[in-house]
């Protein structure tokens, strides 16, 4: 499937998290950094078995998506990775983090595998909640953070926090977009 990387600073408030400043990666080491889904390419759609259970409009298993990446910096100690939806204000549907720097995929689980520790999500649960949304189509943006630190946070940490702790310790990131209709 296809993956993305970010190589330059983009323009959604989803990836303006501060670089480490002990020792930014080059560009070329942010161009190597990537991350692709093996259930849907990016800008495709999300299958069924990734979408949240929401009784009246969706029945989908909350199976978090399989995901895999390649070319983290030197120097990265964990990992993080956020799902949000900015069509849905926002909205959090994945927050995970302290995944080793020596894992290089996560396989589908339902409510996220138990790799790292899970954040909570806006349905007010830890770990993955699936898209699922209310009209029209929703965008659902999956960005990987590779961390020069491990975060002095727990299991129940919510992504405002997650990113105040990782200000400042983003080696490199490296995002994915699936789509979902209702």
């Amino acid at each position: 499937m296809a993956a993305r990387t970010i190589s330059s600073a983009p323009a959604s408030a989803e990836s303006t998290l501060p670089t480490a400043a002990s020792q930014p990666a080059s560009p070329t080491a942010l161009e190597a950094f990537s991350l692709t889904c093996q259930a849907f390419a990016d800008g495709g759609q999300i299958p069924d078995a990734q979408t949240y259970n929401l009784p009246g409009q969706c029945a989908g298993p909350n199976t978090s998506p399989p995901l895999s990446w390649a070319g983290a910096p030197a120097g990265t100690q964990s990992l993080a990775i956020t799902m949000v939806d900015p069509d849905g204000g926002d909205w959090v549907h994945w927050v995970q983090f302290n995944i080793p720097a020596s894992v290089t995929s996560l396989p589908a689980a339902a409510n996220g595998p138990a790799i790292g520790i899970k954040g909570v999500n806006d349905f007010g649960e830890n770990g993955y909640g699936g898209p699922c949304p209310p009209s029209g189509t929703h965008h659902y943006v999956l960005t990987l953070y590779a961390l020069d630190t491990t975060l002095s946070l727990s299991e129940g940490a919510s992504k405002a926090q997650v990113d105040a702790a990782m200000a400042g310790h983003v080696l490199a990131q490296a995002q994915l977009t699936g789509l979902r209709n209702r």
